[in-house]
């Protein structure tokens, strides 16, 4: 087993040899240029904001401090509409036999390719954000879509999903990775697309096409740092359920750096880290999460990892963390209260435990061994992504307002 280091409620383990792997050419710049010109075509589509939390990093020691809040990508109110819409896109070009490097929304919306569309039928399973995508896909095509939520989904998330598009939409009674089997089942025996953001043995080229389409973002987040001025970040902590959006990022940065890879961490709910728990096992395969699968970072309340991405995360991650449902909350009051001039960010349960993980790291002195062997000092340019919004604006009001979670130790 890898050691384990603990400080406090924070578990990190070190990958003693980060970047020896193989390069995910379907993530580099090349590969992935289909997904940014279909985003490109549609509605409202613009970059999310690259907000510089600069009053932030000068009291936190660090030079730069980067969030891409995705809580305004396509008023879906968090990231995975671009995974959603462009595993869509590549179904129906496959079964339509349509060009996926040069096709268009406009395109897809002829009345000949409609009609063949609207035939169509898809399916997935989600903790909210991807199944938000999944639905605004389809009502943008006129296409009926079903999405199952694991027991213990707030409905709030539930109703946001059936009015994002066209979407039937059950929470059931099972967990996140029983309600994914369930999904496919439902299927395979009624002729349905499974349009899934994890993967498993033979299934694996939908979720690299969700994949692929997360990499809009990184691509326009790396855009924007260099009209900043940064030609690259020294430190990019990524959040991590199944871990699709993590590998995709970290995928992504791998093809563009190459040997000058960015420090990354890989951060999840310590209750349910399944990339955390097979970083600790040295046979290199994947593994599922040992805890109690309770957190309120639902986004990230995923038992077992991706295998499209676990190998990017095995090879290419620096650092990989767990950390309590109070380090999140600490992240979401951190951005909802700004330090001086920095401009406010509105950060959901699974989009601020990079925050939180952050501002721990950088203000308590306990935890300086783990500063310096990230390398965290006055020289850091660190860059974050607020995959998330409010929502839960219930649960959001209750942690930023009424001070839900608070830290028992720091």
């Amino acid at each position: 087993m890898n050691e384990v280091q603990r400080i406090g409620q924070i578990a990190m383990i070190q990958n003693a040899h980060p970047g020896k792997g193989r390069r995910p050419e379907f993530l580099s710049e090349e590969s992935t240029l289909a997904a940014r010109h279909y985003h490109g075509s549609l509605p409202d589509y613009q970059p999310t904001p690259l907000v510089c939390l600069s009053d932030l990093a000068k009291k936190m020691g660090v030079k730069d401090i980067f969030i891409k809040d995705e809580s305004y990508r396509f008023g879906l109110n968090a990231f995975k509409g671009l995974g959603g819409t462009y595993a869509l896109c590549r179904v129906v070009c496959e079964e339509l036999c349509l060009d996926p490097a040069t096709v268009t929304l406009e395109e897809l919306r002829k009345p000949e390719n409609l009609e063949k569309i609207q035939k169509m039928v898809f399916v997935t399973t989600t903790d909210g954000n991807h199944g938000k995508g999944v639905s605004w896909a389809a009502g943008l095509l006129g296409c009926e879509a079903h999405v199952f939520m694991p027991k213990g989904s707030v409905e709030a998330r539930a109703q946001a999903i059936r009015d994002a598009g066209k979407a039937e939409v059950v929470i059931t009674d099972l967990g996140y990775d029983d309600a994914v089997r369930y999904a496919a089942k439902m299927a395979t025996e009624n002729g349905w697309f499974l349009v899934q953001d994890t993967s498993w043995p033979g299934y694996d080229k939908v979720p690299s096409w969700i994949i692929q389409g997360y990499t809009t973002m990184v691509y326009e987040a790396l855009t924007q740092l260099a009209v900043a001025g940064y030609k690259r970040p020294t430190h990019v902590f990524l959040q991590a359920g199944v871990g699709a959006m993590a590998g995709g990022v970290l995928g992504y940065l791998a093809c563009v750096y190459g040997d000058d890879l960015p420090t990354v961490s890989i951060v999840e709910p310590s209750e349910v880290a399944c990339i955390f728990e097979s970083a600790r096992h040295e046979d290199g395969e994947a593994h599922k999460a040992t805890g109690s699968e309770v957190t309120i970072m639902a986004g990230l309340n995923c038992g077992e990892p991706c295998l499209v991405t676990w190998p990017i995360l095995r090879d290419f991650a620096s650092y990989y963390f767990a950390c309590p449902d109070e380090v999140s909350a600490r992240g979401m009051r951190i951005l909802a209260a700004p330090e001086g001039n920095d401009p406010t960010v509105k950060s959901g349960e699974s989009g601020a435990v990079t925050a939180g993980l952050l501002s721990m790291l950088l203000e308590y002195e306990k935890y300086q061994p783990i500063r310096e062997k990230l390398g965290l000092n006055e020289n850091s340019v660190i860059l974050l992504f607020n995959t998330e919004g409010d929502t839960d604006p219930e649960g959001y009001r209750e942690i930023v307002y009424n001070g839900a979670h608070p830290m028992t130790t720091h």
